[in-house]
Parts: structure tokens; C-alpha cells; sequence
């Protein structure tokens, strides 16, 4: 049994694999005909990414605890206002990040007493999370729009890497949140899979009556996670307000919340393919433009994301189980 688990693993992961490589190869090929620079194409996609696989590592602790926050959206636009507002008040862009994470994780908890101890029905929470998040954001933000914001960080090329052709401005000129970020995917990758921790955390996603049994806390767990993935929104909304875009712009998030929540579906609850499979969205912004000199209009393109957002979204309740979503995901756990 565990050697088909293991074989169904490496098949889907070589498929991910495949299918962004073929995307990477097919943005490569069009920017070179259309004249388009490919290394500063692919430099987007990583910035387009970046938020993105902040988001789903986050999300796919929390679901892999077996709690599912629909509420990343809200967080993530919190998490962006308040770097601003961190920034501003340090006068140091790390201040931001700070208050942003605080912030982030706030939230989360707030949703995990909801959901955890007082076994809320977490859809309707985490849309309770998404609006309110996003109502705060705009009320503290009102004051910050269009602000200039001189705080923020800039890019860190790293030296001779940088250099290299199309991979050096695809991987090694970013700001140092891109490359925390690349750390932070083997983080989180090894403890999931090679600690006692990452055990006992997908325990409590599958079967958390067993984990309870074998002397895991099951709460402690599922808050931990879950506060983890509002702290890793939070960051993820303040690399759009500090790194991306510096300022504060209302709906600036712009649906990158919803994108998270199928990101962490379509890798199949694991950090590396999230990773991967956040080039692929990545790409899709970064493409709109380009391929909207073929002809193709750019309000199609604008939504290909949030498509797949909702067929994912609907997959995981019809094919939860060939999907191999956690067995108790979304249930809430209440100690016999």
C-alpha cells in the first residue's frame, strides 16, 4: 500500500513538473517572437509568484491540520495595508513586515477559536475572515492611498548568479523576500515531510480521533497551523504593498486570496508543487499582456486564474478522495 501511495506521489509530481516546464518553454518561445525580453518575462512571473506560494504554504499547513480558511483573501489585504502602515510608522520596510505578519496571524487565531474551539462550520467563517479582513483593510487604508511610500525593499542582485542569462533575472535579481521565499518552500517542505512535527500534522488532517488516541493535541495542532497560515498571508500581502507595488491601493490583493485556496488543491497539499504550480498562475499574469498582442483578449486572460480557482474549488468536494485531500478537512474535532 505504501508503495502505491509513494508511485501515485512521484507520478503527479513528475506530471506538475512536466506541464511547467512546457509553460516556462511556451512563455520563453513567444517572448522571443514577439521580441520580447524572456528573462525579464520570467522575472515576473517569479514576482507574480512569490504571494502566491506564501499564501498556499500557509493554506496547505492549516488544511493539511484538516481546517480549511477560505478567509486568505481577507488576511492577505490586512497583511498588505498594515505593512504600510508599519513602514511608515518605523520608517523601516521591516516594520511593516512585523505588524503585517501580527496582523496576519490575529486574524487566523481569531478563526481558529471560531472553528476549533467552538467548532464553528469553517466555510462560512472563513467567508465571515474573507470580508472582514478585507472591510478592515479599506477602513485602516483610507488615509495611505496613493501615498508614496520610500520605504520598501529593493531588488538584491545576487552577484555572478544574476548574470547569468534568462535563469539570472528568473531566480537571482529580486528583493530579499523572493529569496526568503525560496527558503521558506524547503522549510516548510522538510518539516512537513521529514520531522516528527509534519507527522503528527498530517495525522491530524487524516484521522485526528487516532493522533488524539497516540498522545498528539490535536487542538494545539490545528491552531498552530492555522495561525501559521494567516502569518505567512500576512507576508504575503505585504510583499505586494512593500516589494511589488510599493503603497496602498485598495483591491490591490485582487483576487490573489481565491488563487491560493486552488493553488493549494492543484499541488495536492505539498509545498514544492505549490511552488511549481505557483509559476504556472505566475505565468498567466505575466503572459497577459504578451499574449494579448496575439490577439487574445486580455479580460480572458484576466480570468483564466479565477476559472480554475472555481473548478478547483469543486473538485476537491466532488474528488476528495482521488484528489487525496485530507480525510478530515473541514470537519470539526471534538474529543470523546
Amino acid at each position: 500500500m505504501t508503495g502505491l501511495v509513494s508511485a501515485k506521489f512521484f507520478r503527479r509530481k513528475r506530471v506538475l513538473v512536466f506541464f511547467t516546464i512546457v509553460v516556462l518553454i511556451a512563455l520563453l518561445i513567444t517572448s522571443i517572437e514577439t521580441g520580447f525580453d524572456a528573462g525579464s518575462l520570467l522575472s515576473v512571473t517569479m514576482i507574480s509568484a512569490t504571494p502566491l506560494i506564501l499564501g498556499a504554504i500557509g493554506e496547505i499547513y492549516a488544511e493539511l491540520s484538516g481546517v480549511m480558511n477560505l478567509g486568505v483573501e481577507g488576511m492577505m489585504s490586512t497583511g498588505a495595508i498594515l505593512g504600510v502602515v508599519g513602514a511608515v510608522a518605523m520608517a523601516n520596510p521591516w516594520g511593516g513586515i512585523v505588524l503585517s505578519i501580527a496582523g496576519g496571524g490575529f486574524l487566523a487565531l481569531a478563526y481558529g477559536i471560531v472553528v476549533i474551539k467552538y467548532r464553528g462550520m469553517q466555510v462560512p467563517a472563513g467567508l465571515g475572515l474573507f470580508m472582514f479582513g478585507l472591510g478592515l483593510s479599506g477602513i485602516i487604508g483610507t488615509s495611505y492611498i496613493g501615498m508614496p511610500l520610500p520605504y520598501n525593499f529593493p531588488k538584491i542582485p545576487i552577484p555572478v548568479l544574476a548574470d547569468i542569462p534568462v535563469i539570472g533575472k528568473f531566480l537571482f535579481n529580486h528583493d530579499i523576500l523572493v529569496y526568503i521565499t525560496y527558503l521558506l518552500v524547503f522549510i516548510f517542505w522538510f518539516i512537513l515531510y521529514k520531522t516528527k512535527m509534519g507527522l503528527y500534522i498530517r495525522s491530524t488532517g487524516e484521522d485526528p480521533g487516532a493522533a488524539d488516541s497516540a498522545g498528539v493535541n490535536v487542538f494545539r495542532i490545528r491552531y498552530l497551523c492555522v495561525i501559521l497560515g494567516g502569518v505567512l498571508a500576512g507576508l504575503a500581502g505585504a510583499y505586494l504593498s512593500l516589494a511589488w507595488t510599493p503603497g496602498w491601493n485598495e483591491g490591490m490583493v485582487a483576487g490573489r486570496g481565491w488563487i491560493v485556496i486552488s493553488l493549494t488543491i492543484f499541488s495536492l497539499w505539498g509545498p514544492a508543487r505549490a511552488f511549481l504550480g505557483a509559476l504556472l498562475f505566475g505565468g498567466v499574469y505575466a503572459g497577459q499582456y504578451l499574449l494579448q498582442g496575439l490577439g487574445i483578449p486580455v479580460r480572458i486572460l484576466g480570468m483564466l486564474p479565477y476559472a480554475v480557482t472555481i473548478i478547483a474549488l469543486s473538485a476537491v468536494y466532488l474528488f476528495r478522495k482521488r484528489l487525496g485531500a485530507p480525510t478530515a478537512l473541514g470537519e470539526p474535532y471534538k474529543r470523546e
